[in-house]
């Protein structure tokens, strides 16, 4: 178990699966930045963080749910966790996934977490990451199995379901164990110039433009520019 004063940010996990060295910029030195993805991403945020519930049949939905794992050592919130009433009487998969019972609603509910991203489905397990982490949390926090969550991507503005399998438990486990050796290590990953950095609010913190090249190599080309200005 961890102390509430050791939990790591969900939103940490994001940072490390994308870019260690982003991860490391914002959670080790303390180095924010904004541009018009990240802004556009936090109004999205905010539009969505109307605390309280939504009831509408068998669907509840929890919007801006506070999230927290002492086993993991996780903590955050949840955009919005959609809780199913699973029919009377149900039978196989309701009974083996269980449900938690809510006080003043008959049944039993599945939660299911969905997190709202700015953008496009992307490539690799960052966004899957973040999501099976607030998974991890509401298992802890409900005591039943929550065996998948979405994505709400707003540019397609869809869907995409997300198990939470082994595999997927087993990288959101051991991001967070890579944040942890980052904070621990203190130590700033180098950068690397890659295609994702274009659409990095830390481009201008990271420099990622510079990797590779010594400062003699750089003062000569900052130089040599000079010399060519009318």
């Amino acid at each position: 178990m961890f102390p509430e004063d050791d939990l790591l940010p969900i939103s940490a996990l994001q940072h490390y699966v994308f870019c260690p060295r982003q991860c490391a910029l914002i959670h080790v030195e303390g180095i924010w930045a904004e541009n018009p993805l990240t802004v556009s991403g936090t109004q999205l945020h905010e539009r969505l963080d109307d605390s309280g519930v939504e009831a509408r049949g068998d669907l509840l939905t929890a919007r801006a749910l506070p999230l927290r794992s002492l086993e993991f050592g996780l903590a955050g919130r949840a955009d919005a966790v959609e809780l199913h009433r699973f029919p009377a009487g149900a039978e196989g998969p309701a009974r083996t996934a269980g449900g938690v019972e809510l006080p003043g609603r008959s049944g039993r509910w599945r939660p299911f977490p969905v997190e709202t991203k700015r953008g496009k489905p992307k490539s690799h397990d960052a966004d899957r990451v973040q999501l099976c982490a607030q998974a991890l949390c509401l298992e802890e926090m409900l005591g039943v199995p929550v065996p998948a969550g979405a994505l709400f991507y707003g540019t397609p503005r869809r869907r995409e379901e997300v198990a939470f399998d082994p595999p997927l438990r087993a990288a959101t486990l051991a991001a967070a164990q890579g944040v942890r050796d980052q904070i621990a290590s203190g130590i700033t990953p180098r950068a690397v110039r890659e295609p994702k950095c274009d659409r990095c609010s830390l481009i201008d913190r990271c420099l990622p433009d510079l990797a590779g090249r010594s400062a003699r190599a750089y003062l000569d080309a900052a130089l040599a520019a000079e010399d060519t200005t009318p």
